[in-house]
């Protein structure tokens, strides 16, 4: 149940094998059912995240009732409604599983705890938050300049298997166009 985390924790840091039992203690174990919302819009996110098995999003709904998906995680993966997390304030969004899921999770105090107590942990989080604030970024500037067709290429290259595991509505969301216009933009590729 914890070795996906174990490997993962391994090969991004030199932790020995009694840290990484230390570390792997604090987490908790959770199965969530496909749609089951995580972190609901306007609840103070308490927890954060590690995918073992499944596949989550985080999403807004916009004032016409639109859903607008901002971010996929799929297994060996980090996820929480970060703004929330961090500053302890409502949070302006949803998590929510679209697959069956097998998470692990670790609550706030504990997971800065972990932050504090060992560097490796602490480096692991920068790289958490780094990974999230590029990944932000590409997005921004493929919403500023890309066609349609460029996006969906470049979400291709950066997740091959993206379009096999969202469904079209979903990821038409998070492509910021129509289900119809990625379905016809996906016969092309």
């Amino acid at each position: 149940m914890y070795s996906i985390l174990k490997a993962y924790l391994s090969e991004r840091s030199e932790l020995p094998e009694s840290d990484l039992s230390c570390i792997l203690d604090r987490f908790q174990w959770k199965k969530v059912r496909k749609n089951e919302i995580i972190i609901d819009f306007g609840e103070v996110c308490r927890y954060f995240y590690f995918i073992n098995k499944g596949a989550v999003r985080i999403f807004t709904i916009n004032s016409e009732g639109v859903e607008l998906s901002r971010f996929f995680a799929f297994e060996r993966t980090f996820c929480t409604t970060l703004p929330s997390f961090i500053d302890q304030q409502p949070a302006h969004e949803y998590l929510q599983a679209i697959e069956r899921s097998e998470l692990l999770v670790i609550s706030r105090k504990d997971f800065y705890g972990l932050v504090s107590e060992y560097n490796e942990f602490d480096r692991i989080y920068r790289e958490i938050l780094e990974f999230s604030f590029i990944s932000n970024q590409k997005r921004i500037y493929s919403f500023q300049g890309y066609s349609a067709l460029e996006k969906v290429q470049l979400l291709l290259k950066m997740q091959p298997d993206f379009l096999l595991r969202v469904s079209n509505k979903l990821a038409a969301s998070y492509l910021g166009m129509s289900p119809s216009t990625l379905s016809r933009l996906k016969s092309k590729i």
